[in-house]
């Protein structure tokens, strides 16, 4: 069985979200988002974060672009806000990419990785269909979202 967790940082302060990483034994934060060095991510910018991480949790860092959207489907969905149509899309992109072939089960069932994102919920974010993907291709395993 795989414990799958995902996270966003959004709505958190620094403290609360290494934290939630730390006491749920976090080995590996896998970054999902599109542009990681965005300068609205503060504490989670992807060229300070792998450091922050190995410093505070500790665990490991690591950007898989494969599970982020397109800058177009992300476009649109930002100009509509329709999250069915997004839904969709990202959906059908992962398996394009078949994104579950290009990793290895047995590392993550040897991890507690956590996926990461820049949304609060997971309600309406692109790092819980990730997960729920990977649930439906590997089958033992189980999503757990931090809060």
């Amino acid at each position: 069985m795989i414990t799958l967790f995902t996270i966003g940082f959004t709505q958190k302060s620094a403290q609360q979200f290494f934290e939630l990483l730390r006491y749920n034994g976090i080995t590996v934060l896998v970054d999902t988002r599109l542009k990681p060095n965005s300068q609205l991510s503060g504490f989670a910018r992807g060229n300070d974060l792998p450091y922050l991480l190995r410093q505070i949790v500790p665990c490991d860092y690591r950007h898989i672009g494969e599970m982020s959207p397109t800058s177009e489907i992300l476009e649109r969905y930002r100009s509509d806000g329709d999250w069915v149509s997004y839904e969709l899309a990202f959906n059908t992109l992962l398996v394009q990419r078949n994104l579950s072939a290009s990793l290895d089960m047995k590392w993550w069932a040897s991890q507690s990785a956590c996926l990461l994102c820049s949304e609060h919920s997971p309600e309406h974010c692109h790092r819980r269909l990730v997960a729920e993907y990977l649930r439906s291709e590997w089958k033992a395993v189980e999503v757990n979202h931090l809060m």
